[in-house]
């Protein structure tokens, strides 16, 4: 059984590292790893690579950087011919980037079977290029694997047959239970003079909020003011930092005194920075399944999101962009008022385990 395994974005590294990892326990898979290379900062792909264990890729595309349209379909140019070289009885890929949507359709026109992990989430934004890449994905995929039921709730309300549909848990969490036994021996905290609990974690990076100067003065305001109470600490993404740069926050940033700008940084030392801290503050989606399981708080600057669970049950608020819904959540945290936060059911670190097997159990049964 030949499969296809697809990397593209370092949210799919943590995806697809257990996944990798569960394969070998099945000899009669033959997996073989294509990087698309949609993201690429060699530095920082290395460093995923070696310690989260992903063997290098067989194949790398190198795609770079670009708009929407201009690299999913430099994707599928590139990819095409890949399919057609190696004939894998499946494709899998992970999560909601370009190269997730590029590659399936690709396998898809030339009658490969798409396996989607990470199935069925949901925002009902298709504002989101994300939403737009997980429905297509959705559509033609063959088998669906859901991190929490909200996704297959919403994949029966599509009219997706219950025998593609599998809720086999979160593989994110599988490389988070994995890694968090390693964080004991780091010295992050001790390298930025801060103490565990002693302070706030932000990381911002959605064009919603850092491309539109109103929405990201309002977000500034509710920064102000907390950081004036706890320390917090700004991994900037690229685009965060270049909008800061051209705009005319740059200035009010620095005056921030207690607002201390990082570099990005690497798995282990991002994931210890979050599980010591006492609150994180956040846009990204993986961020809030993260600190579900690790039960630290999260304030969600967002207006909607696919990952509900971690609101229901989770350690996470949803808040919009509105400074005072930021702050009255911040308040939330500093006063001890959250309600105590649940780990979503098959969060386990067992999920690509549960996923392999029913892969190979679909491949070996007879058509």
């Amino acid at each position: 059984m030949k499969i296809l395994n697809i990397v593209g974005a370092r949210p799919n590294f943590v995806k697809i590292a257990p996944i990798m990892e569960a394969y070998k326990a099945y000899p009669d898979i033959e997996p073989i790893l294509v990087h698309t290379g949609q993201h690429y900062d060699k530095k920082m792909s290395d460093s995923f690579f070696e310690t989260l264990g992903i063997p290098d890729p067989d194949v790398h595309l190198g795609i770079g950087s670009g708009s929407h349209a201009a690299q999913t379909a430099a994707i599928m140019v590139a990819f095409e011919p890949i399919v057609l070289e190696h004939k894998p009885d499946a494709l899998l890929v992970v999560g909601d980037v370009n190269s997730t949507v590029a590659c399936s359709l690709v396998a898809t026109k030339l009658h490969v079977p798409v396996i989607h992990v990470e199935a069925g989430l949901r925002s009902h934004d298709r504002g989101m290029p994300e939403e737009v890449n997980r429905i297509v994905t959705d559509a033609i995929s063959s088998m669906l694997f859901c991190t929490e039921e909200s996704g297959v709730d919403n994949l029966r309300k599509e009219g997706v047959p219950d025998e593609k549909i599998f809720f086999t848990g979160n593989v994110m969490i599988d490389t988070l239970v994995k890694q968090q036994k390693k964080l004991g021996g780091l010295t992050t905290l001790e390298d930025l003079g801060v103490q565990a609990g002693g302070y706030g974690l932000l990381t911002l990076h959605r064009p919603s909020n850092v491309d539109d100067p109103e929405v990201f003065a309002r977000i500034l305001d509710a920064l102000e003011v907390i950081q004036q109470d706890l320390p917090l600490l700004f991994p900037m993404h690229p685009r965060t930092r270049n909008n800061m740069q051209a705009g005319r926050f740059g200035e009010r940033i620095q005056k921030m005194t207690n607002l201390r700008l990082l570099d990005p940084l690497d798995y282990l030392g991002f994931l210890h920075l979050m599980s010591a801290s006492k609150v994180v503050l956040t846009d990204s989606g993986g961020i809030q399944e993260e600190t579900t399981y690790l039960k630290v708080p999260c304030i969600t600057i967002r207006e909607n999101t696919e990952r509900p669970i971690t609101c229901e049950i989770g350690s996470n608020q949803l808040v919009g962009t509105q400074t005072e819904r930021i702050l009255e959540a911040y308040q939330h945290v500093h006063q001890g008022t959250l309600r105590a936060p649940q780990v979503p059911p098959l969060w386990d670190g067992r999920a690509a385990e549960r996923i392999v097997a029913a892969i190979h159990g679909a491949l070996s049964s007879p058509a």
